[in-house]
């Protein structure tokens, strides 16, 4: 069994999902994401991530059977395109600085077989940052939050306090005032060196390890 994404043209009709759905159901698969959207000429576009997918030709003929169905691309699933992901949020002279070491740390490792993006948003305000961080839930792949600016505490503190209880994620924190250091895994004070930390953290070709380090170590 492995995972795939699918790709998949249909007529924009009720029921067309449900129909698409229930023949994953039958499969034994399980849809672990999913992003649909209709194109300009009325047909709909479902891309789909699978997990264990006992028989992936199988599911591709049932899905081709279904009247309204008129494609089936099969890709390689986000996972192994992509690989594993680090976000970067924060203001926009820290993000950069954190992305030029998580870039070219990624670089040293994907030479070597590994898949790890990298993606920032440079943000300010309160609301702001906490609303990208909490939307970090509703993101595939994603491994490693970096929290680069100069002071983040309130509604920010309480948005990486859930994204960690609920996606298992790794925090690095640059050295700043606020209640969010509180709950970082790592505190960095050279953002370039928290960029780098951040890919090594969860790079299988790298021999770090953030656990063995306990929790909230300020370097």
């Amino acid at each position: 069994m492995s995972d795939y994404t699918l790709t998949i043209k249909s007529d924009e009709k009720k029921g067309v999902l449900d129909d698409i759905t229930d023949v994953i159901t039958q499969h034994g698969a399980n849809i672990s994401y999913v992003h649909l959207f209709v194109e300009k000429n009325n047909m709909g576009s479902i891309n789909l991530e699978l997990e264990h997918v006992e028989d992936i030709d199988d599911l591709i003929d049932d899905l081709r059977n279904i009247e309204e169905v008129k494609s089936v691309e099969l890709h390689g699933s986000q996972l192994d395109i992509w690989g594993k992901r680090i976000i970067i949020v924060g203001g926009g002279a820290q993000v950069s600085q954190v992305a030029t070491g998580a870039i070219t740390e990624a670089d040293r490792h994907n030479i070597r077989g590994e898949r790890i993006s990298v993606d920032t948003i440079p943000l300010v305000g309160e609301r702001n940052l906490a609303e990208a961080i909490e939307a970090i839930s509703r993101l595939p792949r994603v491994n490693v939050l970096v929290l680069a600016g100069s002071l983040m505490g309130g509604k920010i503190t309480e948005a990486v306090k859930r994204v960690k209880e609920e996606n298992n994620l790794i925090v690095i924190s640059l050295n700043m005032p606020g209640s969010v250091t509180d709950y970082a895994d790592l505190i960095i004070t050279d953002p370039i060196q928290a960029g780098v930390l951040a890919v090594m953290s969860i790079a299988d070709t790298a021999v770090f390890d953030i656990k063995r380090l306990g929790n909230n170590i300020k370097y």
